[in-house]
């Protein structure tokens, strides 16, 4: 580990909403929400009423009635974002995008350039208030899930600095939530055995975690309440998955609810899997049931696939199991995809036709030739005249999008 705090994370402040705010100056320092029927993103000003991402529009006007809603501008979040993370660059080339609002940046090569870590950080803060309008926050620590923490804590609009010295009196009092890996489900089990705060964790037998966590989770946490953390930035990385995820609210765990649902969450992953020629040979579902339990499932296949339907066919079977493994549950909020073992180069490859079972699977078949090239038509027509152009009958009738495709493709830029 390094012995001084070098590395930066950076997360724009309330992204969406700050860009609603500065291309509409009327809508400055008034709570606003993106979105509708959800909340896609809420200003600091609406979340001070409790509004939150992912809140249904009706029980955000509950809390806060004078709430402005506003459609979202998907063009301008990927431009702003874009720039942000080009300020960045200017500084490094160690730079981490994790997501189209926030990277890491490791600055240990160009203190001789531009001075001293923090410098560094007031610098990239200044000049993205300063040419692009938008608020940053900044944390800097000798770890990314440290620096991570402490942009957290320096919202809104602030930097925070963590010195070697200080790391554990920073880091023990914070709560656990603030922790990367640590959700709703997480947090409360936590407070089960009355673990609040990150100190308590790091106090916390080994045992006592794996047992309430299981193994993998509670070495990790564990490891990072002390901050343990060897992870390296990681510049240009390649995506090793692809995958979309749709909550559905509370909906009978039946097939009309659940095909055309993942048929629109393959036709997602597929179209960009198809666009970075990137087939990938793992398929896994997630399924999460209205008590927040969530089970996965997964296969791995001969040849690696990226057609819409045979994704959508295999996450139906995947379900299928699921939901036979598990009787006793009938109702779903949740439904998630994910393609992984990805092909860096690949061609696809004719296969007799055999009389086997999953033929219809299989991409080099003469079924999954022609839906091969189906998916390449459907994707030169949304290449020129946009992704509602055209699409699957069934997804079109039979699925209500409250979050809008635009918003979901920017949160889901990981090729």
């Amino acid at each position: 580990m390094a012995t001084t705090a070098t590395i930066l994370h950076a997360d724009l402040d309330a992204f969406y909403a700050s860009v609603e705010q500065l291309l509409d100056p009327s809508l400055r320092g008034k709570p606003i929400a993106v979105g509708g029927g959800v909340v896609l993103a809420a200003s600091y000003e609406a979340k001070a009423f409790g509004v939150r991402g992912g809140m249904p529009g009706r029980q955000a006007r509950e809390l806060c009635p004078h709430i402005t809603f506003v459609g979202g501008h998907f063009r301008d979040y990927q431009r702003l974002g874009d720039a942000a993370i080009k300020v960045i660059g200017d500084f490094t080339p160690l730079v981490e995008r994790i997501s189209i609002d926030e990277a890491f940046a490791d600055v240990a090569g160009c203190t001789h350039l531009f001075g001293a870590p923090p410098e560094i950080a007031r610098a990239i803060r200044h000049r993205v208030r300063t040419e692009l309008g938008l608020p940053i926050s900044v944390g800097v620590a000798r770890t990314k899930h440290l620096a991570k923490i402490a942009s957290q804590v320096a919202k809104p609009d602030g930097l925070v600095v963590v010195q070697p010295g200080t790391e554990l009196e920073f880091l023990h009092r914070l709560p656990v939530e603030l922790m990367w890996g640590v959700g709703p489900v997480t947090k409360a089990r936590l407070a089960e055995i009355d673990v609040q705060t990150i100190g308590q964790l790091a106090t916390t037998p080994g045992w006592s975690l794996e047992r309430l966590l299981g193994p993998a989770v509670g070495e990790k946490l564990a490891a990072l309440a002390w901050n343990r953390d060897p992870r390296q930035i990681k510049a240009h990385r390649r995506a090793r998955s692809a995958g979309a995820q749709s909550a559905i609210g509370r909906k009978p765990a039946e097939e009309q609810v659940f095909r055309p649902t993942l048929l629109h969450l393959a036709d997602r992953v597929g179209t960009r899997l198809r666009a970075k020629s990137r087939p990938g040979r793992t398929v896994t579902v997630r399924v999460r049931f209205a008590n927040l339990n969530s089970v996965t499932r997964s296969v791995t296949l001969d040849a690696p696939v990226s057609a819409t339907m045979i994704l959508a066919e295999i996450a139906e079977d995947l379900v299928r199991a699921v939901l036979a493994e598990h009787p006793d549950e009938r109702i779903i909020s949740l439904l998630a995809i994910s393609v992984s073992h990805l092909e860096e180069h690949w061609d696809l490859a004719l296969e007799l036709p055999l009389g086997l079972p999953d033929e219809r699977c299989r991409p080099g078949s003469k079924i999954g030739m022609a839906r091969w090239a189906a998916d390449r038509a459907v994707d030169k027509i949304r290449d020129r005249f946009g992704w509602d152009a055209i699409g699957y009958g069934s997804v079109a009738l039979g699925i209500s999008r409250s979050v809008p495709d635009e918003f979901r493709e920017l949160a889901e830029k990981d090729l």
